[in-house]
């Protein structure tokens, strides 16, 4: 499957007709006026295939396996791709009757997830992360949103707010995700995999995910929405739609994800498309708080000046009074995701939750900043280079 700027060919489900590529994006899914359902006549079929990509993560698969075996949905296909396990993965899938891939490797969870759309029999694709346990009625609220909208093309929803690890990284990772879903607008301008949902028919059109670029967890889901949007489809965040998050975090994986997996790649999308979204991690008082913060965490500084007057007046108290107000500006900003913190798990977690919360907003500005400085340097120079060869120097290598 290739992922440049050509789209593969439109691969039709049995029971629709070929339609030209450009059609895609204004189709409707289905003919209301018909009476016919968006998902297929054959009731033999599918109609949800949940797909799970996993690597070594027999314990949360069971679990996963379990509550989507519990569904109160019936027509669906579980598709589990081994993405290079060396564990019991394998044999836990088989177990739920679950139809068994293997990618013959460690290709990433882009490429995982596309060899499972290629083999769904269903018209509409449920990824499931294998460390997510939906709940009983998430494969009918995601079968009834897209019988009830046929432009709807894909959807997502977001963990609930009861993590069951009980540390304060796992508490404070997992709450803040599902507070920064439940907030934003349900017309979403993005995708997300941990638990989403799209017609086959549309993921097969725009291309899948990019396994060649993304050949690691990263943000394979939101450059996906990218192409979705650009492409005119509807995106819906169904807030209805929850799955409880097993992942333990701990400092090392929460930094390693957020800066590595997701902000630096996540900044170099948004320069390359110049494309910045308003919405989930980047509301304007998101953005905001992250300016308060870089200007917050050089003022403790002054404390080191050896002149610590300005033509003779102290100039310290004006310091502290200003680090104050900025830290208040933030608080303010921010109330609500504290007071989630708060009544979740009390005021000590809701200080500590607010610490890891301003250290977030801190690293995340500092890695947008360095990822401009490189985005726009590399332009820089081939500008230089192209000026080079048009006026007939030497460009560079």
């Amino acid at each position: 499957m290739g992922f440049g700027r050509k789209r593969p060919p439109y691969i039709p489900i049995p029971g629709t007709h070929l339609l030209p590529l450009g059609a895609i994006t204004r189709m409707s899914y289905a003919d209301p006026s018909a009476g016919k359902s968006p998902v297929s006549e054959y009731s033999a079929k599918p109609v949800v295939s949940v797909v799970i990509p996993v690597r070594n993560a027999a314990l949360c698969l069971q679990r996963c396996l379990e509550a989507v075996a519990a569904s109160t949905y019936s027509r669906f296909e579980i598709i589990v791709v081994d993405d290079g396990s060396t564990d019991s993965t394998a044999s836990i899938a088989e177990r739920f009757g679950a139809v068994c891939l293997a990618t013959g490797g460690t290709l990433g969870p882009a490429a995982a997830r596309n060899r499972g759309a290629e083999r769904a029999q269903g018209e509409i694709l449920l990824f499931v992360d294998a460390d997510v346990v939906v709940r009983r009625d998430a494969l009918e609220i995601v079968a009834e949103a897209f019988s009830k909208d046929s432009q709807l093309a894909a959807l997502f929803g977001s963990y609930d707010d009861a993590p069951p690890c009980n540390n304060i990284i796992s508490q404070y990772k997992n709450l803040l995700h599902h507070y920064i879903h439940q907030i934003s607008n349900p017309d979403a301008t993005t995708f997300w995999t941990g638990l989403g949902a799209i017609r086959r028919c549309v993921f097969m059109a725009t291309g899948g995910f990019n396994e060649k670029r993304y050949r690691r967890p990263s943000i394979e889901d939101v450059e996906l929405g990218y192409r979705l949007r650009q492409a005119g489809h509807k995106i819906l965040l169904d807030k209805r739609l929850r799955g409880k998050h097993l992942k333990r975090w701990n400092l090392l994986s929460l930094l390693g994800t957020d800066i590595l997996c997701r902000a630096i790649p996540w900044s170099f999308l948004i320069l390359e498309t110049k494309n910045l979204p308003k919405d989930l991690n980047f509301r304007f008082s998101h953005r905001l708080s992250s300016l308060l913060v870089g200007l917050l965490v050089p003022m403790p500084f002054v404390f080191l000046l050896p002149h610590r007057t300005f033509r003779g007046a102290p100039f310290l108290p004006a310091i502290l009074l200003g680090w104050f107000f900025l830290l208040s500006c933030i608080v303010f900003l921010n109330r609500q995701v504290y007071r989630l913190f708060a009544r979740r798990r009390g005021y000590v977690f809701a200080m500590a939750g607010m610490i890891l919360h301003l250290f977030y907003y801190f690293y995340s500005g500092l890695a947008f900043a360095l990822c401009c400085g490189v985005h726009w340097s590399r332009a820089l120079r081939l500008g230089f280079r192209t000026s080079a060869g048009l006026h007939g120097g030497r460009p560079g290598n």
